[in-house]
Formats: C-alpha cells, sequence, structure tokens
C-alpha cells in the first residue's frame, strides 16, 4: 500500500517558504461547514432514520472520507486550527479566541485565497462565533458594532453574519436539560431545547445564510472567489420550521444507543463526557426528543445546503467549484450515554467530509485524515502556492486513488479535559494530562468498534500502551515545540 511521503522541516519564523505548484485551472472554492454535526446522522454516512438527500448529492459526486477527524473537539480550536494550518497547541488557541495574535502575518487558509486575487467572503460562523448568543446578537458582519464572534477580519473581503431568533423562535417549544418536572421555561444558551417552530426557513439564522450565499454566488460567479457557508444547526437549540419534524414524530419512535451496565466502570474519570443523561436528568422520554429535534434540525441544514448547490447549478459553476462539505467536530447522541462534543471517541472527534472536485470520480476514501489537510490540499489543487510552514497534509492524491493512506495516525484534542487522541486503523488511544496521570483508554476498533472495552490496564496490552504514549510524546513535542517554523509534515 502506498504511502504518503514524511518530511521534516525547519524554518525560522521570519522565513516565508512555498512549494511551487504546476499551473492548473483555477478553481471556485465553496466550504460548506455545519455545526456540530454527527456524520452518523447523514444518510451517505448510513442513517436509516435521517435523509440528508442535498448532502447526499455532494457525496455521489466527490470523495467521502469515512476517517476524518477535528484536530479539536469543540468548536473554538478546531475551526482555529483548520483555518490557520496549526494545531491547537501550536497557536495555543485552546478556547474560543481568534488564531491571528499567534499567528502574526502568517496567511489563514481564506487569506492564502484572498492574496492571490480570489474574493474572500464568509456567510454566518466560519471562525467561532457563540451559538444561540452570538446568532441572536448578529448583525450583516459590515459593522464594527455587530457581532462577529473570534472572526478573522484580514481573512475576508466581506463578512456577513445571520441573526435568527434561536431559542426564542415562536412555536412549540420544551428545555429538555435538568428539567424533570417539566417545570423550566424554554431557555437560552448551551442548553438542550427543541422548538417546532413557526414559519418558514427565513425566520431562522441558516435559512438567511443560504438565501445569501445564493447571492453572493450569482454576484461574483465571473471571477474566482472562496465562499464559506457556515450553518448554526444542528447546534442547539435544536430549532427548525414545524415541517422539518414529521418524520421524527411521534418522538418516542426514536431509537437510542445500546446502554450497557457499567459502562463508565473501566474508563478515568476524565473520559465522562460533560454531558450525559445522568447529569443533564434526562429521562428516555427527553432522551428520544433530543434526538428527534437533531435530525430535523440536520434536515432543515441538509434543506439549505440544496438552496447552495442549486444556486452553483444556476449560474452554470459546477465544472469550475470544488464543493467541500464538513462540520467542525461530531456529536454524541446518546452513545454511551454521552451527549453533545468535547469527548475523544469517534462520534465527537469524527466528522463527515466531502470533497467534491469538477473531474474527479467520485468515491469513498478509508484513509485516515485530519481537517487540518484541507488547506494544503484545497491550495494545490487551485493551482496555488502550499505554504511549506502549515502542518495539514495535502491529501489530493486520494481524490484520484481512494486507496491511498495518508496517514499512520490522526491526532485531535479536547483541551477543557487535559485530553489528547491518537487513532490509528485498528487502535485508539486516549490520553489525559500530558504525563497520562489523567487517566489512559485505549479500544481495538476492529474487534470493539463502539468503544465499549478499555484495554489500557489489561496486562495483555501494557506494550501496546507503553508504544502509544512514546508516540504522544514525539507527537506533543513536534506539535508545539515548532514555534510557528519547525513543522512536521508527518502522520505518525
Amino acid at each position: 500500500m502506498r504511502r504518503a511521503l514524511c518530511f521534516l522541516t525547519l524554518l525560522t519564523v521570519t522565513t516565508s517558504v512555498a512549494i511551487a505548484v504546476d499551473a492548473t485551472p483555477q478553481h471556485n472554492v465553496l466550504f460548506i461547514i455545519s455545526d456540530d454535526l454527527t456524520a452518523t446522522a447523514l444518510s451517505c454516512y448510513g442513517n436509516k432514520v435521517c435523509s440528508t438527500p442535498n448532502i447526499d448529492a455532494i457525496a455521489a459526486k466527490g470523495t467521502r472520507y469515512t476517517r476524518a477527524y477535528c484536530q479539536g473537539t469543540y468548536c473554538g480550536p478546531s475551526r482555529a486550527s483548520m483555518l490557520s494550518g496549526y494545531y491547537p497547541h501550536a497557536t495555543g488557541v485552546l478556547g474560543y479566541t481568534n488564531p491571528r495574535p499567534q499567528i502574526g502575518e502568517r496567511a489563514t487558509w481564506p487569506q492564502h485565497f484572498k492574496n492571490h486575487g480570489y474574493y474572500t467572503a464568509r456567510v454566518s460562523k466560519i471562525y467561532h462565533m457563540g451559538v444561540p448568543g452570538g446568532v441572536e446578537r448578529g448583525g450583516d458582519g459590515r459593522d464594527h458594532n455587530n457581532y462577529n464572534g473570534a472572526d478573522d477580519e484580514a481573512s475576508w473581503t466581506e463578512r456577513f453574519n445571520s441573526p435568527g431568533p434561536e431559542w426564542k423562535a415562536p412555536g412549540n417549544g420544551e428545555t429538555l436539560e435538568r428539567n424533570p418536572d417539566g417545570k423550566k421555561p424554554v431557555v437560552g444558551g448551551n442548553t438542550f431545547v427543541v422548538v417546532e417552530a413557526d414559519g418558514d426557513d427565513m425566520v431562522h439564522s441558516d435559512g438567511m445564510t443560504a438565501a445569501k450565499a445564493v447571492e453572493l454566488i450569482d454576484k461574483h460567479k465571473d471571477k474566482p472567489f472562496w465562499l464559506g457557508v457556515g450553518f448554526v444547526r444542528p447546534h442547539v437549540p435544536f430549532v427548525a420550521p414545524k415541517s422539518y419534524y414529521p418524520p421524527f414524530l411521534p418522538y418516542d419512535k426514536m431509537v437510542l444507543p445500546e446502554k450497557v451496565t457499567g459502562d463508565w466502570d473501566d474508563i478515568p474519570k476524565a473520559g465522562i463526557n460533560y454531558k450525559t443523561s445522568k447529569n443533564m436528568l434526562m429521562d428516555i422520554r427527553r432522551q428520544k426528543k433530543a434526538m428527534g429535534g437533531y435530525y430535523a434540525s440536520v434536515a432543515f441544514m441538509d434543506a439549505q445546503v440544496g438552496k447552495v448547490m442549486a444556486a452553483l447549478k444556476h449560474a452554470g459553476i459546477e465544472d469550475k467549484t470544488i464543493v467541500i462539505f464538513t462540520s467542525d467536530h461530531g456529536y454524541h447522541l446518546g452513545e454511551h450515554d454521552f451527549w453533545a462534543k468535547v469527548s475523544l471517541r469517534d462520534e465527537s472527534a469524527g466528522v463527515p467530509l466531502i470533497i467534491s472536485v469538477p473531474g474527479k470520480q467520485p468515491a469513498v476514501c478509508e484513509s485516515l485524515v485530519e481537517l487540518l489537510d484541507l488547506y494544503p490540499t484545497v491550495a494545490e489543487l487551485c493551482g496555488l502556492e502550499v505554504p511549506e510552514r502549515i502542518q495539514g497534509i495535502d491529501i489530493s492524491s486520494t481524490l484520484d486513488d481512494p486507496m491511498y493512506v495518508v496517514r499512520d495516525a490522526a491526532f485531535s484534542v479536547a483541551p477543557m479535559r487535559k485530553g489528547f487522541l491518537l487513532r490509528e486503523q485498528k487502535w485508539a488511544y486516549i490520553q489525559y494530562s500530558e504525563d497520562a496521570s489523567g487517566g489512559i483508554e485505549l479500544f481495538d476498533t476492529e474487534k470493539d468498534p463502539l468503544q465499549y472495552t478499555n484495554l489500557a490496564e489489561l496486562p495483555g496490552f501494557r506494550d501496546v500502551v507503553d508504544g502509544f504514549r512514546e508516540k504522544m510524546t514525539t507527537k506533543l513535542r513536534v506539535v508545539r515545540d515548532n514555534d510557528l517554523g519547525m513543522v512536521a509534515k508527518t502522520g505518525k
């Protein structure tokens, strides 16, 4: 099996080095990112309950990656890493700030395209923006008095926000989290709330985002563009027009993941996610409604993706536009009685990733890849110089040969838990704290794909654990000690 070449490049912070790329046709870039989306909610990834025909249509023309991983398991670190080209511990962006102070004058992914003559724009959440709070504060993005979250102004020619009512949307709403007696009203914040909303798509942020994206595609169809379209659903609150709910009603027909007695007994305390059925006080009825509300939000988001894709076709530029669909991280929907993000299990660290390139054949790729790889890959595909300093790997070879192996391991972090993941094809290794003093998890994902049995403390796996601890020490040293200059082009 062929493997990507691995390089270790030493650069000073102030040195600007790039790889010359042969002239290739100049493509537009349409980057669509959903917020808090697990791949398992998409029908193109096998979901039989939640239908996502518009995302499926992108997959039908593109390459769908089955082992793509984010570099941070919540919004801020993941987005800053993907857009800056550096791992979270290289920039120090472990929360909800923009990477610009750390990366200095180095160009972000969209800024690199802007510097090469592209019109670059974002609509709604591309860098971090609080949901629902930032969406409620909104504004059109052009007025400095508007709320732009942890956005990077230098990345964009223009930027636009899409304010929406979020949990305040009129309709039938219920707070599911920590509301066992049903007396709590519908509330805001990072809380599990379902609202079957009155009105149509344009009442909501994502409807407005799709409309603005359609407008921009038509307006800029005659010149190269890098357009980031950020949908906030299915991030809580689970709010969507009522018309998207019938396939998931009544809620009691939702099937929850298997619950295993003693599931948490063999994992460290840090491995128990921050949101669980237990600490959220969600009984089975509420858990099933949470799943139904999440799926309705996904269906609503998928419909907005369809509007944007239809605009490409109407503008006559489908054959000139690279389309990328992904999420900033995954999401638990009751697996292990976990909910939401942050954990380093596959449901949270894994992401959907589809890349559709004109002229390339549709395929499914099972190589391990990282969101960090998008920057160099898309630059290469568009014939731009690829900055040698960035830490991702060009995975464009997988678009011609889906059997091409990019990485031996994917790397992800959960800073609020001091957690680190090395995910290989067979093994998932997680340690908490850099010296592993917070505990270790090891799963044989070939024999135990749902990650129920932690092997880390069993005598027969001591050598495997020791090997991973050494690999993790090396990875952390390379990631952090590069001073944004010494970078490792390696999947190991």
